[in-house]
């Protein structure tokens, strides 16, 4: 709600989160808001998406620290030392 302009705007987006609970149910709502709160998605829209979509139920998946793809012309950070 502070993000908001005005707190009525936080006000109605939190009144439709809940809302959200009659269709979804509250376990996966809770798992819902919790995404996105990892995501730093803090809108409707978003845990809607994200009920509709059965995210809440799968583990997110971290990016990885190796390069997306392995490839001779890629040669990283050593070959320019």
């Amino acid at each position: 709600m502070r993000d908001r302009k005005h707190p009525e705007q936080g006000y109605r987006t939190c009144l439709g989160v809940i809302r959200l609970a009659d269709k979804f149910g509250r376990d996966r709502l809770d798992a819902a808001c919790k995404r996105a709160l990892e995501i730093n998605a803090r809108s409707y829209s978003s845990v809607q998406s994200i009920l509709k979509n059965g995210l809440d139920s799968r583990p997110r998946t971290r990016a990885t620290e190796e390069p997306a793809i392995t490839h001779t012309n890629i040669r990283g950070a050593d070959y320019f030392h």
